[in-house]
């Protein structure tokens, strides 16, 4: 693998990255078998009245597989992500974000992520598939910034 594949985080991620002025911001950390981000959506995020939209809805999802992934030592990218909207997810108000590598098989991640309220209600699951395209230290970047320099 040339070093041109390796997914790099250079700070400017919509989802987490602290560099975006537009961003999200998010910030995940380990929590149990997996990730846990706490975030409250801003209404620049809005769909319809009150509620996300629904992509950014789905990019909560996506974010929290990628941090479950790179938990597990992993610099996955998204091959297929599937959800269950059960109700909507609130602007303004607290919202946790919870994810996890259920499975792995060679180089593909099978993983599961939520976003739940602050009482544990869930507004959206999901599953996913992610290949991984190299190892967590394959890169110095911000998700490791201990690696050695290539």
């Amino acid at each position: 693998m040339s070093e041109s594949d390796v997914p790099i985080d250079d700070g400017n991620c919509f989802a987490c990255g602290p560099d975006n002025p537009i961003g999200m911001h998010l910030h995940f950390e380990r929590s149990g078998d997996g990730v846990r981000a706490d975030v409250t959506l801003a209404p620049e995020f809005q769909g319809w009245r009150g509620i996300a939209h629904g992509g950014i809805a789905m990019a909560l999802l996506d974010e929290a597989m990628a941090h479950a992934a790179g938990a597990a030592g992993h610099r996955g990218v998204t091959a297929s992500l599937a959800s269950r909207f059960r109700k909507p997810v609130p602007l303004g108000e607290p919202l946790v974000i919870t994810g996890r590598v259920a499975e792995e098989r060679h180089k593909v991640l099978f993983l599961e992520a939520r976003v739940t309220d602050a009482s544990g209600t869930v507004l959206l699951e999901g599953e996913g598939k992610f290949v991984s395209r190299a190892p967590i230290h394959a890169a110095n970047d911000r998700r490791n910034p201990a690696a050695p320099k290539a």
